[in-house]
């Protein structure tokens, strides 16, 4: 059984047990004031007045939490509830006087008046300080409860605003690439409808992969590469025996988790960068491997270079710094993006998270686009 003091909910059991023993502490107290064991008064009888003061008020503390919480003394209207509860402990000690008298009557050979008489002599300052005690715990109670409620309400928003630029990322990335590919569809349609129809087929099975199997912010490196191979397959048909993409894939990182569509920008800026903008072949390459705790990724070109000013290479696109952005809200400090040159030419875009397996429970289903992660030249 439970006593509900305002939002708060304690065993009945606990409850009197702690007014009992506030009771049997007040009791041998006055006991050791009265200079017992020589006092005329016997112990039990100053136990017996104790526990009928301290009853009391452990039957009206429920009905004072409740006036602490309809009169609080905060905000625009602290001076109203002040004044309040200034009002309500003297009539609530005023109470607890009368209750205290009507049940020692039952007790002692005097009458009510006098009974009552005693109560106010000797307890109405206690009963007044019990009484904003009591109010101050339930206070402590609501303060510390309000401090808990808006922390977590602190956490969600933080979440959902992380969530929120996440989203807002990511949906940045799909429209770029989807107008990079209309426009070599279209470009195709003149010269080589075959190859066309074929990029526009990869476009779709990608789109519904994008669409309709994942919408979470991680995948695992297994499903994002089963991605990346659709994309790649797209641009080799675009520039058919000019571009060469293999892939170096450690297989203990296969089921590590990685932010879903991080390989796409950073090969599209791969291509644009080098193929798209520079004459003869290019060799477009994905590596990954553990080191220690961290998972180390990285797209290499063998035939583009970096600007010699540091705010072009820094950047590098949109894919580089919405990269940046998403690894910064994902993991913090723990992750990182560079770009580094390659010799005797290209460059490489070096990605470095925590390495950790994607739990089960929170992985979409698998894409299968008939890709086999190692090293596999196309």
């Amino acid at each position: 059984m439970y006593i509900r003091l305002g939002s708060t909910r304690i065993r009945l059991s606990r409850y009197l047990a702690l007014w009992t023993a506030v009771a049997v502490v007040f009791a041998l107290q006055t006991s050791i004031n009265a200079g017992l064991p020589n006092s005329q008064q016997p112990l039990w009888d100053l136990l017996r007045w104790s526990l009928i003061q301290w009853y009391t008020w452990a039957a009206l503390a429920p009905m004072v939490f409740r006036l602490a919480e309809r009169f609080p003394v905060r905000g625009s209207g602290r001076i109203h509830g002040l004044g309040t509860q200034v009002v309500a402990s003297f009539c609530m000690t005023f109470i607890a006087m009368v209750v205290g008298a009507i049940v020692s009557t039952l007790f002692e050979p005097s009458g009510f008046f006098e009974q009552l008489g005693y109560f106010l002599e000797q307890h109405f300052a206690i009963g007044l300080l019990t009484y904003w005690t009591l109010f101050a715990i339930q206070q402590a109670i609501h303060f510390h409860a309000e401090k808990a409620r808006r922390e977590l309400e602190a956490s969600q928003l933080a979440t959902e605003l992380a969530q929120s630029r996440l989203l807002s990322l990511k949906s940045q990335l799909q429209p770029h690439f989807l107008f990079n590919t209309l426009h070599a569809i279209i470009t195709l349609l003149d010269e080589d409808k075959v190859s066309a129809e074929d990029m526009l087929l990869r476009l779709s099975e990608l789109l519904r992969a994008f669409l309709e199997d994942y919408d979470g912010q991680e995948i695992s490196l297994r499903q994002e590469l089963d991605l990346i191979e659709l994309y790649l397959g797209i641009q080799r048909t675009r520039f058919k025996d000019r571009l060469t993409t293999r892939t170096y894939i450690a297989p203990d990182t296969l089921d590590c988790a990685v932010p879903s569509l991080i390989l796409q920008p950073l090969v599209e800026n791969a291509l644009r960068h080098g193929i798209g903008q520079r004459v003869g072949s290019d060799t477009l390459e994905i590596e990954a491997r553990r080191d220690g705790d961290t998972l180390c990724i990285e797209v290499r070109n063998r035939n583009s270079t970096l600007s010699a000013e540091p705010t072009a290479s820094a950047g590098h696109g949109i894919g580089m710094s919405n990269t940046r952005l998403r690894l910064k809200e994902l993991y913090g400090d723990a992750a990182d993006v560079r770009l580094d040159m390659l010799w005797p030419e290209g460059v490489a875009c070096r990605i470095r998270v925590p390495f950790r397996d994607l739990d089960s429970a929170d992985e979409a289903p698998e894409f299968t686009a008939g890709t086999t992660p190692g090293i596999a030249p196309a």
